[in-house]
């Protein structure tokens, strides 16, 4: 494959003390009420787990090198926006040799803070909740749920050696455990109130799937993942007069 020259690879800028949280009001991510914006877009922050996605699969396939033109193909984006939101964080890339998969795929991970595992608390074991708790995703990653919890009947439950726990045992566990990480799963009634006892033990990102609103301290990220809403959304673009396939 051919490589346009690119910039002097040199290691990644130090992240500040935040890295990791960086989420600025916006569609797809939030701060708690107060948070001062970063300098970084949160929608490069999500792009960025693409990008070390698909390095690594390029590593792991044999490809050394990669020119921006040939990582854009790959994801769906433009080789400017891809030297944009690196620029971010440093200078990457070898002049005429391209970006080191490997090395980028790496230097990406770090600031994502994903050279460590990370424990999470998962509130609600309902339909969802057992899903969640049953993903095999979450087996090949950084991420394991560490502790569980409801407040109907399947409490005390043992679930691949974790214990669910009633729901007012969370800012217990979750300090013990030093949990930063939590999902709600929960019916949206009791969303607000779960919320508060993650965060009250020490929880610093939450991944939200109950259809409200959280409020949070501007310490916490939140990232909604609302399929109703997101359905809803792309029904706009579906006219009634469009040939069903």
């Amino acid at each position: 494959m051919g490589h346009p020259p690119e910039t002097n690879q040199t290691p990644p800028a130090t992240p500040s003390p935040n890295a990791g949280t960086r989420v600025v009001p916006g569609r797809y991510g939030r701060r708690g009420s107060g948070a001062v914006a970063d300098p970084i877009p949160d929608i490069v922050i999500r792009r960025l787990p693409v990008y070390v996605r698909t390095l690594q699969a390029l590593a792991d396939s044999g490809i050394v090198s990669v020119s921006s033109d040939e990582l854009a193909a790959s994801i769906g984006v433009t080789a400017a926006q891809i030297r944009r939101d690196l620029s971010y964080f440093g200078r990457f890339g070898k002049q005429g040799k391209g970006y080191d998969t490997d090395f980028l795929a790496g230097a990406i991970a770090r600031i994502l803070h994903l050279d460590r595992s990370w424990d999470v608390a998962l509130v609600g074991y309902g339909n969802l909740g057992r899903a969640i708790a049953h993903y095999r995703g979450f087996v090949p990653s950084l991420f394991r749920i560490a502790a569980i919890f409801d407040r109907g009947e399947h409490v005390g439950e043992r679930i691949d050696g974790i214990d669910i726990l009633r729901s007012d045992r969370i800012v217990e566990e979750v300090r013990r455990q030093g949990i930063r990480i939590g999902i709600v799963a929960v019916p949206a009634a009791a969303a607000q109130e779960m919320t508060n006892r993650l965060v009250d033990g020490g929880v610093r990102a939450l991944l939200n799937y109950a259809p409200a609103v959280l409020k949070v301290p501007a310490s916490v990220t939140v990232r909604e993942i609302d399929p109703v809403g997101a359905m809803q959304s792309m029904t706009y673009y579906l006219n009634d007069d469009d040939p069903a396939s």
